[in-house]
């Protein structure tokens, strides 16, 4: 199956995020310090970023807060650490698009990302394939 790639996503602080997106017609770019990413922010197209709220190199959301006020109407998806209610507040005062927590599912990053995105899922393509072969078999045949 060829896909399409809809849009640029850099993925900030773990590895582990990108096993969820697996299937997206995205690109991934993957960067595990807030210094790395923006390096990487100011060379490449960027559509959307997922980015956990502590990174090594800047702890309590900096690299996120920074970033939203830099370009505060790109897509964004915050994980935090599991029960953080001050994390929650703190990465929704800032206006992302998503809140995930750490032990999210990888169903529900994709799931969230598609939405953020509008991102064609395999499950729509599928779904249109349907569609096409039920209109073919109900369409009139011309003799």
């Amino acid at each position: 199956m060829i896909l399409l790639v809809e849009a640029n996503v850099l993925t900030v602080g773990s590895d582990e995020t990108n096993a969820g997106l697996s299937g997206l017609p995205i690109r991934i770019i993957n960067m595990q310090t807030g210094s790395d990413a923006i390096k990487c922010l100011r060379n490449e197209k960027i559509d959307s970023v997922i980015s956990h709220w502590d990174l090594p190199d800047m702890a309590d959301g900096k690299f996120l807060k920074g970033f939203k006020m830099a370009k505060p109407h790109m897509p964004t998806i915050a994980v935090i650490k599991s029960g953080s209610r001050s994390q929650e507040i703190a990465a929704r005062s800032l206006g992302v698009a998503a809140v995930l927590t750490e032990d999210s599912s990888p169903e529900i990053l994709r799931a969230t990302l598609s939405q953020v995105l509008g991102l064609s899922t395999s499950q729509d393509i599928k779904a249109i394939r349907v569609m096409q072969k039920a209109a073919e078999k109900s369409a009139p045949k011309s003799e």
